[in-house]
Protein backbone atom coordinates (compact mmCIF):
# COMPACT_ATOMS: atom_id res chain seq x y z
CA UNK A 1 0.00 0.00 0.00
CA UNK A 2 1.70 3.31 -0.99
CA UNK A 3 1.74 6.30 1.68
CA UNK A 4 0.12 9.22 1.38
CA UNK A 5 3.46 10.86 -0.20
CA UNK A 6 4.02 8.57 -2.63
CA UNK A 7 0.29 8.88 -3.48
CA UNK A 8 0.64 12.96 -3.93
CA UNK A 9 3.70 12.84 -5.95
CA UNK A 10 2.11 10.22 -8.40
CA UNK A 11 -0.62 12.45 -8.69
CA UNK A 12 1.48 15.90 -9.45
CA UNK A 13 3.08 13.72 -12.07
CA UNK A 14 0.29 12.93 -13.76
CA UNK A 15 -1.27 16.72 -13.97
CA UNK A 16 2.48 17.86 -15.12
CA UNK A 17 4.69 20.19 -14.80
CA UNK A 18 3.69 23.69 -13.42
CA UNK A 19 5.19 26.84 -11.44
CA UNK A 20 6.16 24.31 -9.38
CA UNK A 21 7.04 21.24 -10.56
CA UNK A 22 9.97 20.20 -13.18
CA UNK A 23 10.05 16.55 -14.58
CA UNK A 24 13.49 15.40 -16.04
CA UNK A 25 14.08 12.52 -17.82
CA UNK A 26 17.91 11.76 -17.48
CA UNK A 27 20.22 9.95 -20.33
CA UNK A 28 23.93 8.68 -19.38
CA UNK A 29 27.34 8.22 -20.76
CA UNK A 30 28.57 5.48 -18.75
CA UNK A 31 29.43 7.14 -15.29
CA UNK A 32 28.44 10.87 -16.20
CA UNK A 33 24.72 12.16 -17.04
CA UNK A 34 24.93 13.25 -20.57
CA UNK A 35 21.61 14.80 -20.23
CA UNK A 36 20.06 17.45 -19.64
CA UNK A 37 23.63 19.73 -20.27
CA UNK A 38 24.51 21.00 -16.61
CA UNK A 39 24.18 24.36 -17.79
CA UNK A 40 20.34 24.04 -18.60
CA UNK A 41 19.89 22.23 -15.77
CA UNK A 42 21.56 25.61 -13.87
CA UNK A 43 18.94 27.66 -15.50
CA UNK A 44 16.26 25.27 -14.28
CA UNK A 45 17.02 24.98 -10.80
CA UNK A 46 18.42 28.72 -10.55
CA UNK A 47 14.83 30.27 -11.92
CA UNK A 48 12.89 28.26 -9.86
CA UNK A 49 14.83 29.71 -6.80
CA UNK A 50 14.51 32.98 -7.90
CA UNK A 51 10.57 32.49 -7.86
CA UNK A 52 8.77 29.92 -5.79
CA UNK A 53 8.89 27.30 -3.38
CA UNK A 54 9.21 24.06 -5.59
CA UNK A 55 10.14 20.53 -6.97
CA UNK A 56 12.43 18.58 -9.53
CA UNK A 57 11.70 15.23 -10.21
CA UNK A 58 14.43 13.19 -12.08
CA UNK A 59 13.50 9.84 -13.41
CA UNK A 60 10.12 10.85 -15.28
CA UNK A 61 9.70 11.81 -18.95
CA UNK A 62 8.36 14.92 -19.07
CA UNK A 63 6.02 14.60 -22.19
CA UNK A 64 4.46 11.23 -21.61
CA UNK A 65 4.55 11.32 -17.63
CA UNK A 66 5.97 7.64 -17.36
CA UNK A 67 8.42 7.07 -14.77
CA UNK A 68 11.39 5.98 -16.48
CA UNK A 69 13.54 5.60 -12.80
CA UNK A 70 16.61 5.50 -11.86
CA UNK A 71 19.24 2.57 -11.35
CA UNK A 72 20.63 2.33 -8.21
CA UNK A 73 23.86 1.95 -9.01
CA UNK A 74 23.63 5.78 -10.61
CA UNK A 75 21.76 7.26 -7.66
CA UNK A 76 25.01 8.20 -6.26
CA UNK A 77 26.24 9.62 -9.39
CA UNK A 78 23.04 11.78 -10.22
CA UNK A 79 23.58 13.05 -6.35
CA UNK A 80 27.32 14.19 -7.00
CA UNK A 81 25.93 15.65 -10.83
CA UNK A 82 22.98 17.87 -8.69
CA UNK A 83 25.41 18.77 -5.94
CA UNK A 84 28.44 19.96 -8.65
CA UNK A 85 25.88 21.94 -10.54
CA UNK A 86 24.37 23.91 -7.44
CA UNK A 87 27.61 24.61 -6.25
CA UNK A 88 30.15 25.28 -9.41
CA UNK A 89 27.19 27.20 -11.82
CA UNK A 90 24.83 28.57 -9.59
CA UNK A 91 25.93 32.08 -7.91
CA UNK A 92 25.71 32.10 -5.05
CA UNK A 93 25.53 29.16 -4.69
CA UNK A 94 22.22 27.14 -4.41
CA UNK A 95 20.86 24.98 -1.51
CA UNK A 96 18.69 22.23 -2.23
CA UNK A 97 17.32 19.18 -0.44
CA UNK A 98 17.58 15.80 -2.20
CA UNK A 99 15.41 12.54 -1.61
CA UNK A 100 15.65 9.48 -2.94
CA UNK A 101 12.36 7.77 -3.09
CA UNK A 102 11.26 4.33 -4.72
CA UNK A 103 7.78 3.98 -6.53
CA UNK A 104 5.70 0.61 -7.20
CA UNK A 105 3.85 1.43 -11.00
CA UNK A 106 2.84 -1.80 -12.26
CA UNK A 107 4.13 -4.17 -10.52
CA UNK A 108 7.57 -2.67 -10.69
CA UNK A 109 9.94 -0.69 -8.61
CA UNK A 110 11.38 2.94 -10.12
CA UNK A 111 13.11 4.85 -8.02
CA UNK A 112 13.14 8.80 -8.84
CA UNK A 113 14.94 11.94 -7.27
CA UNK A 114 12.99 14.53 -5.72
CA UNK A 115 14.87 18.00 -5.13
CA UNK A 116 13.67 20.41 -3.01
CA UNK A 117 14.21 23.76 -4.16
CA UNK A 118 13.59 26.36 -1.31
CA UNK A 119 12.40 30.07 -2.57
CA UNK A 120 15.55 31.66 -1.98
CA UNK A 121 16.78 34.40 0.15
CA UNK A 122 19.01 35.90 -2.31
CA UNK A 123 19.01 36.48 -6.42
CA UNK A 124 20.68 33.28 -8.26
CA UNK A 125 22.75 33.84 -11.41
CA UNK A 126 23.28 30.73 -13.79
CA UNK A 127 25.21 30.22 -17.00
CA UNK A 128 22.20 31.94 -19.27
CA UNK A 129 21.97 35.16 -16.45
CA UNK A 130 19.30 35.66 -14.11
CA UNK A 131 16.54 33.79 -14.90
CA UNK A 132 12.58 33.65 -13.53
CA UNK A 133 9.67 30.94 -13.68
CA UNK A 134 6.99 31.22 -15.56
CA UNK A 135 4.41 28.52 -15.77
CA UNK A 136 6.54 25.58 -16.41
CA UNK A 137 9.27 27.43 -18.15
CA UNK A 138 11.77 29.97 -17.55
CA UNK A 139 12.52 33.29 -18.97
CA UNK A 140 15.08 35.79 -18.85
CA UNK A 141 14.19 38.61 -15.83
CA UNK A 142 13.76 42.20 -17.47
CA UNK A 143 15.78 44.73 -15.87
CA UNK A 144 13.04 46.64 -13.69
CA UNK A 145 12.19 42.97 -12.54
CA UNK A 146 15.74 42.04 -11.55
CA UNK A 147 16.11 45.58 -9.69
CA UNK A 148 13.08 45.07 -8.37
CA UNK A 149 13.70 41.58 -7.11
CA UNK A 150 17.26 42.67 -6.13
CA UNK A 151 15.16 45.59 -3.41
CA UNK A 152 12.78 42.65 -2.15
CA UNK A 153 15.25 40.24 -0.90
CA UNK A 154 17.87 42.82 0.10
CA UNK A 155 14.48 44.01 2.35
CA UNK A 156 14.11 40.90 3.54
CA UNK A 157 17.60 40.89 4.69
CA UNK A 158 17.07 43.63 6.63
CA UNK A 159 16.06 40.84 9.42
CA UNK A 160 19.16 39.55 10.47
CA UNK A 161 19.99 36.22 9.08
CA UNK A 162 19.89 34.57 12.09
CA UNK A 163 16.41 35.70 12.84
CA UNK A 164 15.18 34.38 9.44
CA UNK A 165 12.76 31.88 8.40
CA UNK A 166 14.09 28.53 7.12
CA UNK A 167 10.88 27.62 5.00
CA UNK A 168 12.01 24.25 3.88
CA UNK A 169 12.43 23.19 7.16
CA UNK A 170 9.50 21.47 9.48
CA UNK A 171 9.15 23.00 13.17
CA UNK A 172 8.94 19.08 13.83
CA UNK A 173 13.31 19.27 13.38
CA UNK A 174 13.31 21.15 16.25
CA UNK A 175 14.38 19.34 19.11
CA UNK A 176 12.83 19.59 22.99
CA UNK A 177 16.34 18.20 24.65
CA UNK A 178 17.85 21.13 22.94
CA UNK A 179 16.03 24.12 23.49
CA UNK A 180 14.08 22.96 27.00
CA UNK A 181 17.57 24.51 28.57
CA UNK A 182 16.74 27.84 27.27
CA UNK A 183 13.07 27.82 28.92
CA UNK A 184 12.98 30.08 32.67
CA UNK A 185 10.37 30.22 35.34
CA UNK A 186 9.10 33.12 33.13
CA UNK A 187 8.61 31.99 30.03
CA UNK A 188 5.16 31.24 28.31
CA UNK A 189 4.21 27.31 29.44
CA UNK A 190 2.74 26.56 25.86
CA UNK A 191 6.04 25.67 23.83
CA UNK A 192 5.13 27.49 20.16
CA UNK A 193 4.07 30.55 22.39
CA UNK A 194 7.87 29.87 23.93
CA UNK A 195 9.66 29.00 20.73
CA UNK A 196 8.45 32.25 18.88
CA UNK A 197 9.03 34.63 22.09
CA UNK A 198 12.62 32.81 21.86
CA UNK A 199 12.54 33.61 18.17
CA UNK A 200 13.73 29.88 17.87
CA UNK A 201 10.22 29.61 15.12
CA UNK A 202 9.03 32.40 13.48
CA UNK A 203 6.72 32.72 10.35
CA UNK A 204 7.81 32.58 6.66
CA UNK A 205 6.24 34.80 4.07
CA UNK A 206 3.58 33.21 3.73
CA UNK A 207 2.87 32.98 7.58
CA UNK A 208 3.36 29.27 8.35
CA UNK A 209 4.99 28.62 11.29
CA UNK A 210 8.57 27.09 10.52
CA UNK A 211 12.00 27.02 12.23
CA UNK A 212 14.62 30.16 12.46
CA UNK A 213 18.09 29.97 11.27
CA UNK A 214 19.35 30.06 15.35
CA UNK A 215 16.11 27.37 15.63
CA UNK A 216 18.29 25.09 13.09
CA UNK A 217 21.59 26.11 14.82
CA UNK A 218 20.80 25.78 18.05
CA UNK A 219 17.74 23.46 18.76
CA UNK A 220 18.20 20.42 16.03
CA UNK A 221 20.63 17.57 16.19
CA UNK A 222 22.11 17.69 12.24
CA UNK A 223 22.46 21.94 11.39
CA UNK A 224 24.73 20.50 8.50
CA UNK A 225 21.50 18.95 7.10
CA UNK A 226 20.02 22.01 6.70
CA UNK A 227 22.71 24.68 6.93
CA UNK A 228 25.40 22.36 5.29
CA UNK A 229 28.40 24.33 6.10
CA UNK A 230 27.44 25.01 9.42
CA UNK A 231 30.37 22.88 11.36
CA UNK A 232 34.06 23.35 12.22
CA UNK A 233 36.66 21.55 10.00
CA UNK A 234 39.70 21.02 12.84
CA UNK A 235 42.93 19.62 11.65
CA UNK A 236 46.24 19.29 14.02
CA UNK A 237 49.37 19.36 12.14
CA UNK A 238 53.22 18.52 13.49
CA UNK A 239 54.96 20.73 11.45
CA UNK A 240 54.72 24.46 11.08
CA UNK A 241 53.25 23.34 7.25
CA UNK A 242 49.46 22.93 6.28
CA UNK A 243 50.98 19.60 4.33
CA UNK A 244 48.91 16.29 4.56
CA UNK A 245 52.14 14.23 4.95
CA UNK A 246 52.51 16.17 8.90
CA UNK A 247 48.75 15.81 9.82
CA UNK A 248 48.10 13.55 13.04
CA UNK A 249 44.45 14.60 13.84
CA UNK A 250 42.00 15.28 12.26
CA UNK A 251 37.75 15.82 13.04
CA UNK A 252 34.81 17.63 11.49
CA UNK A 253 32.61 19.05 14.31
CA UNK A 254 28.71 19.23 13.71
CA UNK A 255 25.92 19.21 15.66
CA UNK A 256 24.12 22.42 18.18
CA UNK A 257 26.72 25.21 18.07
CA UNK A 258 26.88 24.83 22.07
CA UNK A 259 28.09 21.42 21.32
CA UNK A 260 30.32 22.54 18.99
CA UNK A 261 32.33 25.04 20.79
CA UNK A 262 32.71 22.47 23.53
CA UNK A 263 34.33 19.81 20.83
CA UNK A 264 35.87 22.21 19.40
CA UNK A 265 38.00 23.42 21.82
CA UNK A 266 38.49 19.88 23.60
CA UNK A 267 40.33 18.86 19.95
CA UNK A 268 42.57 21.93 20.79
CA UNK A 269 43.18 20.98 24.18
CA UNK A 270 44.00 17.24 23.20
CA UNK A 271 46.22 18.66 20.80
CA UNK A 272 48.12 20.95 22.60
CA UNK A 273 51.58 20.19 24.26
CA UNK A 274 52.57 20.82 27.77
CA UNK A 275 56.01 21.86 29.03
CA UNK A 276 56.10 21.20 32.88
CA UNK A 277 58.83 22.22 35.27
CA UNK A 278 59.54 22.40 38.84
CA UNK A 279 59.32 25.23 40.97
CA UNK A 280 59.70 23.61 43.29
CA UNK A 281 56.59 21.73 42.90
CA UNK A 282 55.54 21.04 39.54
CA UNK A 283 54.01 23.98 37.04
CA UNK A 284 52.50 23.06 33.37
CA UNK A 285 52.81 25.87 30.97
CA UNK A 286 50.37 24.97 27.83
CA UNK A 287 51.29 25.31 24.37
CA UNK A 288 48.11 28.02 23.93
CA UNK A 289 46.34 29.88 26.86
CA UNK A 290 43.14 27.99 27.28
CA UNK A 291 41.11 30.65 27.83
CA UNK A 292 42.00 32.46 24.37
CA UNK A 293 41.43 29.58 22.67
CA UNK A 294 38.08 29.23 24.51
CA UNK A 295 37.09 32.82 24.13
CA UNK A 296 38.57 32.74 20.07
CA UNK A 297 36.37 29.56 19.27
CA UNK A 298 33.09 30.91 20.70
CA UNK A 299 33.48 34.24 18.74
CA UNK A 300 34.47 32.35 15.48
CA UNK A 301 30.79 30.28 16.09
CA UNK A 302 28.73 33.51 17.33
CA UNK A 303 30.20 35.71 14.44
CA UNK A 304 30.21 33.92 11.72
CA UNK A 305 28.28 34.79 8.45
CA UNK A 306 26.07 31.94 8.23
CA UNK A 307 24.59 33.17 5.46
CA UNK A 308 27.74 32.05 3.18
CA UNK A 309 26.99 28.64 1.85
CA UNK A 310 30.63 27.93 0.48
CA UNK A 311 32.60 27.90 3.49
CA UNK A 312 33.15 26.53 7.47
CA UNK A 313 34.95 27.54 10.18
CA UNK A 314 38.25 26.07 9.77
CA UNK A 315 41.01 25.44 13.04
CA UNK A 316 44.21 24.11 11.91
CA UNK A 317 46.92 23.58 14.83
CA UNK A 318 50.43 23.70 14.06
CA UNK A 319 53.57 23.67 16.21
CA UNK A 320 53.97 27.16 16.06
CA UNK A 321 50.82 28.68 15.51
CA UNK A 322 46.95 28.29 16.33
CA UNK A 323 44.67 29.43 12.97
CA UNK A 324 40.86 29.69 13.12
CA UNK A 325 39.33 30.87 10.19
CA UNK A 326 35.70 32.28 10.22
CA UNK A 327 33.38 33.10 7.27
CA UNK A 328 32.60 36.54 6.90
CA UNK A 329 33.60 40.23 6.77
CA UNK A 330 34.04 42.20 10.51
CA UNK A 331 30.16 43.24 10.76
CA UNK A 332 29.18 46.82 10.75
CA UNK A 333 32.13 49.63 10.50
CA UNK A 334 34.37 47.92 12.65
CA UNK A 335 38.03 47.31 11.25
CA UNK A 336 41.26 44.58 12.77
CA UNK A 337 42.20 47.67 14.52
CA UNK A 338 39.43 48.32 16.31
CA UNK A 339 37.99 44.95 17.34
CA UNK A 340 39.35 45.22 20.68
CA UNK A 341 38.08 48.63 21.83
CA UNK A 342 34.02 48.12 19.95
CA UNK A 343 31.41 45.41 20.70
CA UNK A 344 29.43 44.43 17.52
CA UNK A 345 27.29 41.17 17.06
CA UNK A 346 26.25 39.98 13.25
CA UNK A 347 24.21 37.28 14.82
CA UNK A 348 22.58 38.85 17.86
CA UNK A 349 20.24 36.42 18.61
CA UNK A 350 22.89 33.32 18.23
CA UNK A 351 24.94 35.45 20.89
CA UNK A 352 22.27 35.84 23.58
CA UNK A 353 21.51 31.93 23.51
CA UNK A 354 24.87 31.44 23.45
CA UNK A 355 25.20 33.71 26.98
CA UNK A 356 22.30 31.29 28.14
CA UNK A 357 24.38 27.96 27.50
CA UNK A 358 26.48 26.82 30.89
CA UNK A 359 30.17 25.58 30.15
CA UNK A 360 30.73 22.01 31.03
CA UNK A 361 33.18 20.05 31.38
CA UNK A 362 36.23 22.35 31.33
CA UNK A 363 37.01 23.40 35.02
CA UNK A 364 40.03 26.14 33.93
CA UNK A 365 37.20 27.59 31.74
CA UNK A 366 34.34 26.82 34.29
CA UNK A 367 36.43 29.12 36.91
CA UNK A 368 36.29 31.94 35.02
CA UNK A 369 33.24 31.76 32.41
CA UNK A 370 29.96 30.53 33.91
CA UNK A 371 28.23 30.89 30.07
CA UNK A 372 29.75 30.38 27.01
CA UNK A 373 28.98 33.60 25.44
CA UNK A 374 30.32 36.79 27.36
CA UNK A 375 27.96 40.06 27.03
CA UNK A 376 30.16 42.48 27.99
CA UNK A 377 32.84 42.54 24.69
CA UNK A 378 35.29 41.13 26.94
CA UNK A 379 36.03 38.06 24.55
CA UNK A 380 38.89 39.77 21.99
CA UNK A 381 40.82 41.56 24.96
CA UNK A 382 40.90 37.98 26.24
CA UNK A 383 42.21 36.49 23.53
CA UNK A 384 44.88 39.36 23.34
CA UNK A 385 45.99 39.45 26.55
CA UNK A 386 46.08 36.08 28.21
CA UNK A 387 47.95 34.84 24.46
CA UNK A 388 50.33 37.76 24.88
CA UNK A 389 50.93 37.05 28.41
CA UNK A 390 52.07 33.20 27.06
CA UNK A 391 53.90 33.37 24.14
CA UNK A 392 55.15 37.32 24.58
CA UNK A 393 53.73 37.73 21.13
CA UNK A 394 50.48 39.53 20.37
CA UNK A 395 47.68 37.59 18.66
CA UNK A 396 47.24 39.06 14.55
CA UNK A 397 44.07 39.18 13.14
CA UNK A 398 43.75 39.15 9.61
CA UNK A 399 40.62 39.93 6.73
CA UNK A 400 41.47 38.08 3.97
CA UNK A 401 39.32 39.23 0.66
CA UNK A 402 36.87 40.80 2.59
CA UNK A 403 34.93 37.45 3.17
CA UNK A 404 37.02 35.21 5.82
CA UNK A 405 38.39 36.58 9.21
CA UNK A 406 41.57 34.97 10.17
CA UNK A 407 43.04 34.98 14.06
CA UNK A 408 46.47 33.44 14.59
CA UNK A 409 47.62 32.99 18.17
CA UNK A 410 51.14 32.00 18.65
CA UNK A 411 52.41 29.23 20.46
CA UNK A 412 54.30 29.61 23.99
CA UNK A 413 58.22 29.45 23.03
CA UNK A 414 57.36 30.02 19.71
CA UNK A 415 59.98 33.68 19.08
Amino acid sequence: MRDKLTENLLKSIELGEDTYLELKDLRFDEDKVSEPHRNSMADELAAMANTVSGNFILGVDDKSKKITGISKDKLDIVETWIRGICNDLITPPLFCKIHKIAINTENKEHIVIRIEIPRSLFVHQSPSGYLQRIGSSKRQMKPEVLARLFQQRSQARIIRFDEQAVAFASRDCLSKSLWEKFRTPLSPKDDEEFLLKLKLLTQDEEKNIVPSVSGILLATKAPQEFLPNAYIQCVAYSSTERNSAYQFDAKDIFGPLDEQITAAYKFVKSNTKIRAFKNPGRVDIPQYAPQAVFEAIVNAVAHRDYSIQSSKIRIHMFSDRLEIFSPGAIPNTMTVDSLALRQAARNELIASLLARCAVVDFEEIAGYRGFLMDKRGEGVPIILSESQKLSSRLPEYQLIDDSELKLTLFAEGSL
